[in-house]
């Protein structure tokens, strides 16, 4: 009984971090047609959106994407994308 238990928790682990996975590229593709329809952004803002939008990617890759999605959600905030 106690080994399905830790069989049940490793399986709902794996299976999210998988759904963390398939969002990073989601959230990064919303950045980038935010980015291409020329936000009206200052200077500041549209160096922080850059920055957060390339570490994310990178966590991603890194296999981070709890970082990643928590990364590319402060871009998005400065987007003002939902």
């Amino acid at each position: 009984m106690k080994l399905s238990s830790i069989a049940v928790a490793l399986s709902l682990a794996l299976a999210s971090t998988g759904a963390f996975a398939f969002h990073c590229p989601k959230d990064m593709k919303a950045i980038d047609e935010a980015l291409a329809k020329n936000p009206k952004l200052s200077a500041a803002q549209m160096s922080e959106v850059k920055k957060f939008r390339a570490d994310g990617e990178a966590a991603h890759k890194a296999g981070k994407h709890q970082d990643s999605v928590d990364t590319l959600a402060k871009a998005m905030g400065i987007l003002g994308i939902k």
